[in-house]
Parts: structure tokens; C-alpha cells; sequence
């Protein structure tokens, strides 16, 4: 029996993978994506892909020789520092590819190369979709075209299109906004705040307030600055002025070491304010016949280190359940969805477990705790 088409509404990581691995499998699927063209804008920063999840599906996607050539060696190092800049914690990459470091871009792009051509569709933005009957659902999008759909994935992030199909649920603010920096050729033009990041992840925490960073290949630093504030706190900020907005962001850490505060001040490019939002931990929908959900549309959670690698994970793990039931897609499906259910909670719950850690009143010393260490340089 010849597999169905799979409809995917997103190519980010989630939905490439879900893709690529029904490749491998021979079941054809079609993905639909609002953007332009696949550089039309930056694809967000370092990514740590984990072990047991993200490395788990980049094998079944039959990539991890492509994955292993864009891994940013020794970028696995920890870096804790208070808000005087004393170092608390200095682990370098123990070189294990645990959780290695890559460029969200670069994933990218491998899991496209990896796909035959024509499998994505540019520039599809959903405008519309309507259910069908035997579980069909009929796809309008911006530009007047459409298309109807065999099974349908909503692989289309946090404000996902699909979503209200299974769920009534939409993301709420967690109370925590993060500001986008970056300084770039940072050894040689940001030396201090160079010197304060070190060679991978970076982390200088008090609570309700934290400035998180990467060192990204290329010497550029990628910086989070994290505020506990109200969901409208950036509405009084004039993000359009990026000096002032630079400066706005600063004061709210008046006191804090220079070299740190330079990862605001110093940013060679505009700030850009992230609010952070979730669904709720326990996310989960009554099972509806030809579709589902995958990654942030279907378990949105504040940042903890797991998102992306969930997201992959989903992609895979529904892929392979597929190509083992062609003739019982609905099975298929509906065995993803309760795996997929019960390790979204766990992560959710330890995501926020992670905020509080970093943003509580505990920091930035619980984030030690929860390393084993000791506030010493390790």
C-alpha cells in the first residue's frame, strides 16, 4: 500500500526532521513554509543537542556525519559568575559531544540539503484551516492557494495555525523577558566581556535578573539579557532607539561589573526584546484523525535547554512511527501523541524548574547547586 502524503506546516528544525526522516523511509511529505526563501532572516543561535534526544534523531534521520562537521568544539565549557564578576564556575568542554554545541542556521541547512528538491514549499503562510471528512483537512494560504491534506502536522512553533484544530490552549507570559545582543569579532573589538563569557556558555545571575551568553564560532557573543518583569514592561521601552533602548537595558543593572554590563551596552546590534511565554505543562489534546502537533506548538515551555531537542525528538520519533504502520496511520499517530504527551510534561516542569534556579531568589547560587558545585573555580 503506497504511504500517504505528510502535510508539515513549518520548516524549522521539528518539521525538517519529521521530513527527512519519512525520506529515509520512502513516505513522501510536503512541507509548507511561510518564509521567503531559507536565509530570508537569522536562524537564532547555538543549539546544545543532547545525547539521548536531538542526537537520537539526527541518527534516524541518517545525519550524524553532517551533524558532527558543524559542531563548535569546546564550546560545552560553563561559565557562573556573580554580579561583581567573581568566577564561581569555570568547566571547560570535557570533549565527551554530550551536548555539543551547533548553529541553529547550520542544523538547518543540513536537514534541507538532506531533502529532495521541491519538498518545501516558500512562502506558503497559512491563512485558514478547515477539516474535512475521513480526517482530511483543506489548507488555505496567504497568496489564494490551497491544498488538501492526508494527515496534517502542525510543526509551525509557538503561535502554531494548526494548533486550535485539537487544542484551545495559547501561550502565556511566564513572567520573565529576555533581551537579544550580539558583539561580533568580540576577542579583538570586546575583550573584556570576551574574557568575562570564556569559551562556551556563560551565566551571571541575581534574582529576578540575569545576563546569560554564548561564544558562538567566529568570536561572536550571543547574549540574553533576562528581566522578571510584567508582560508589558518592553511596551515602555522604545526599541526603535537602539542606543536608548541599549542604555534602558543597562540601568536595570546599575551596579553590576562593567565587563558584564558591556554584553548590553556594547551590542553591535539593535536589542531586540523576547517576552517568554508557555503552554501549560500538562499540555495534551483529545486525539482528532489526520492531525497532530509537534515541538513548540505542541509543548511551548520557557527556555530550559530542551526545546529544540524535544522538537527533533517529535519529528523522528512520529516519522518512524508512520513508516512502521503505513496502513494505520491513525494507530501511528495516536501511539506519538502519548509518548509525546508524557516526556513533554516532564520537560515542561523541569523548564521551569531551570527559570526559577537561574532567576529566583536562590541565584545565582542554586544554579550551582543544581551543577554539584561549590562557588570555587572548578
Amino acid at each position: 500500500m503506497t504511504p500517504p502524503v505528510v502535510s508539515i506546516v513549518g520548516a524549522g528544525i521539528g518539521g525538517l526532521v519529521l521530513a527527512r526522516v519519512l525520506h529515509v523511509h520512502g513516505v513522501e511529505a510536503v512541507v509548507y513554509e511561510a518564509e521567503p526563501a531559507p536565509g530570508s532572516r537569522r536562524q537564532g543561535g547555538q543549539l546544545d543537542i543532547h545525547a539521548e534526544n536531538g542526537q537520537v534523531a539526527l541518527h534516524a534521520a541518517e545525519l550524524t556525519e553532517e551533524f558532527h562537521a558543524v559542531i563548535h568544539r569546546g564550546a560545552e565549557a560553563t561559565r557562573v559568575l556573580d554580579r561583581d564578576g567573581t568566577v564561581l564556575l569555570d568547566q571547560p568542554d570535557d570533549g565527551t559531544l554530550g551536548r555539543p554545541e551547533v548553529l541553529r542556521g547550520d542544523l538547518r541547512r543540513i536537514l534541507l540539503d538532506s531533502l529532495p528538491e521541491g519538498t518545501v514549499r516558500w512562502g506558503c503562510k497559512v491563512a485558514a484551516v478547515t477539516p474535512l471528512s475521513d480526517g482530511r483537512h483543506h489548507v488555505t494560504f496567504a497568496d489564494g492557494t490551497s491544498t488538501a491534506t492526508q494527515l496534517l502536522v502542525g510543526a509551525d512553533g509557538a503561535w502554531s495555525r494548526v494548533r486550535p484544530l485539537v487544542s484551545t490552549a495559547t501561550p502565556q507570559y511566564v513572567g520573565t523577558t529576555f533581551v537579544e545582543t550580539y558583539l561580533y569579532d568580540a576577542d579583538e573589538r570586546h575583550r573584556a566581556a570576551a574574557a568575562a563569557v570564556g569559551a562556551g556558555s556563560f551565566f551571571s545571575m541575581a534574582p529576578g535578573q540575569g545576563i546569560f551568553a554564548h561564544r558562538e564560532a567566529g568570536a561572536v557573543l550571543h547574549a540574553y539579557i533576562a528581566l522578571n518583569r510584567p508582560a508589558d514592561w518592553a511596551d515602555d521601552v522604545d526599541f526603535a532607539d537602539g542606543a536608548g533602548a541599549l542604555a534602558r537595558v543597562a540601568a536595570e543593572f546599575d551596579g553590576w561589573a562593567t565587563p558584564l554590563t558591556n554584553l548590553i551596552t556594547e551590542s553591535d546590534t539593535p536589542p531586540v526584546p523576547r517576552a517568554l511565554h508557555a503552554l501549560p505543562d500538562d499540555h495534551r489534546w483529545a486525539h482528532q484523525p489526520g492531525v497532530t502537533l509537534l515541538g513548540d506548538a505542541a509543548h511551548l515551555t520557557a527556555p530550559g535547554g530542551e526545546g529544540a531537542n524535544l522538537a527533533m525528538l517529535d519529528g523522528a520519533e512520529l516519522a518512524l512511527a508512520i513508516a512502521a504502520r503505513p496502513d494505520d496511520v491513525d494507530a501511528a499517530v495516536k501511539a506519538y501523541e502519548l509518548a509525546t504527551f508524557a516526556r513533554s510534561a516532564d520537560s515542561a516542569s523541569e523548564a521551569r524548574t531551570t527559570l526559577e534556579l537561574c532567576l529566583g531568589q536562590g541565584a545565582p547560587h542554586a544554579l550551582l547547586d543544581f551543577f554539584g558545585a561549590t562557588s570555587q573555580v572548578r
